[in-house]
């Protein structure tokens, strides 16, 4: 399952597009988000390839979760990571 990094300052219709990518070619994403400004990115993200796949006769389906993130130095965060999965319409 490939795994998408998205922070607060990513471009919702571009990850939007990775994220359909993906779907249309492996069927499944990740997406993981550290902070409320990464989520509301991811989340805009995911709504608009809804749309993107729409076209395909593709659906998405996916399932927030807690992840710990290791950043060095002994150091965890919390990230909210978005299992992605691809369903036919």
């Amino acid at each position: 399952m490939e795994l998408l990094k998205v922070s607060s300052k990513s471009n919702p219709g571009m990850v939007a597009g990775a994220v359909a990518g993906i779907i249309r070619t492996s069927g499944s994403a990740e997406i993981q988000a550290i902070g409320a400004g990464a989520v509301n990115q991811a989340v805009k993200a995911l709504a608009i390839a809804v749309s993107y796949l729409e076209g395909d006769g593709i659906a998405i389906s996916f399932v927030p979760s807690f992840a710990d993130i290791d950043v060095g130095d002994d150091q965890q965060l919390t990230a909210i990571s978005f299992k992605v999965e691809s369903r036919k319409i």
